[in-house]
This record gives structure tokens, C-alpha cells and sequence, in this order.
């Protein structure tokens, strides 16, 4: 299940958000570093973000703009600004949607589903691949040769990506370079004879 993380610091407001999306089977984390919110979020790598625009030491604007530095998961603003000039300042500092206060439990769980499928599911402009190796925000599609690092997707020549997967797999252990070079050459000659006889 995904996970989300609330960026709010109404207490209360985040332990309504916090239970609510529990129920629906959410991996939630609320923020506790309201003063570095970047280094918390890449701690805990989360598939979606909900923030709110009045935080103390710097607002929302500010985070998601942070947060944009490294990824490009889903954020949802929720504040109490209702006006529309926050509302487009929250899309142009990099925001996908923007949900007014107060609100409803049922808008809030809408919006973050729709979120998620535009973002990973079956609107997504590059759909989860069943067969992929993931390793600390790292995914390897491997029947695609594709690459994505905290969402952000990486192009990569085929021989890099064949290293790649090779690291990945022996994570835990030291590669020497005649295992890179096996393995690399077992990769090409499966890539050439399947293409060639496809051809």
C-alpha cells in the first residue's frame, strides 16, 4: 500500500487525516520536523504529500518547491486559504491539487486515490512494471529498461542499465569487475539473439 506523508502542524487536524487514511490501509507519517521538511521527506520517501501552506519557519510554498529539488511524488495543499491566488501560488511552487479547509474526509480520500493512480497506477504515464528491482528510492523496470530514483525517471544506455541491475541484485556484496563483465555479457548475447529473431 502507499505511503503519505501529512505535513501539518494542527495537531488535531493531522490525527484526523493520520486515522481517517490508516483506515483505508495508508502507510502514514505525520511531520515532526517542521523546521527541515526536506531531510525529513527523504528519510521517509513517501509516494504522496499532503501540506499545509501556514507552517512556521517557512511555509508550504517554500517546502514544495524543496521537496521538487528531489522528487516528483504527488503533493495536495489543504489550507484554510480559500482565495485563488493561493490556490494557482500552490500549482506554480509545484502542488498537483489543492484541497480548501474545512473539508471532507471523502473529498480528501478522492483526491489522493485519483492522485495516486495518475501517478503509479493505470494513468500513469509510465505504469508499475510487475517485474522490477527496487533498492532505497531506486526501481529498475526490467522488462523495460527503465529507471526511476525518488520518481524521478533516468535514462540510461542498455549497458549501463545491465550494470545497474547487476549492482542492485548483489547489493549486499562486493562486485568485481569480471562478475560486471560476465553478467554484462550474458545480458547482450540474450538481448541480441531474441531481437535478432524477432526482426
Amino acid at each position: 500500500m502507499y505511503s503519505i506523508y501529512i505535513v501539518e502542524d494542527d495537531a488535531k487536524i493531522a490525527g484526523i487525516l493520520h486515522d481517517h487514511l490508516s483506515r483505508y490501509g495508508y502507510t502514514v507519517y505525520q511531520a515532526t520536523e517542521l523546521d527541515n521538511i526536506k531531510q525529513e521527506f527523504g528519510g521517509l520517501d513517501p509516494d504522496l504529500v499532503l501540506l499545509d501552506i501556514n507552517l512556521p519557519y517557512f511555509d508550504g510554498f517554500h517546502w514544495c518547491r524543496q521537496i521538487r529539488t528531489q522528487s516528483n511524488v504527488p503533493v495536495i495543499f489543504i489550507s484554510a486559504r480559500t482565495d485563488e491566488m493561493n490556490q494557482v501560488m500552490a500549482i506554480e511552487n509545484g502542488g498537483d491539487d489543492y484541497i480548501a479547509k474545512p473539508f471532507s474526509l471523502d473529498v480528501v480520500t478522492a483526491k489522493i486515490k485519483s492522485a495516486l493512480r495518475r501517478a503509479y497506477g493505470e494513468y500513469a504515464t509510465h505504469p508499475q512494471d510487475g517485474h522490477k528491482k527496487e533498492l532505497q528510492g531506486l526501481t529498475i523496470f526490467m522488462e523495460k529498461n527503465e529507471v526511476s530514483f525518488h520518481g524521478q525517471w533516468i535514462e540510461l544506455s542498455k549497458k549501463e542499465f545491465y550494470l545497474l541491475s547487476r549492482l542492485v541484485e548483489q547489493h549486499d556484496r562486493i562486485v568485481s569487475r569480471d562478475d560486471c563483465l560476465r553478467h554484462f555479457g550474458m545480458r547482450l548475447i540474450l538481448w541480441t539473439t531474441t531481437h535478432c529473431q524477432s526482426m
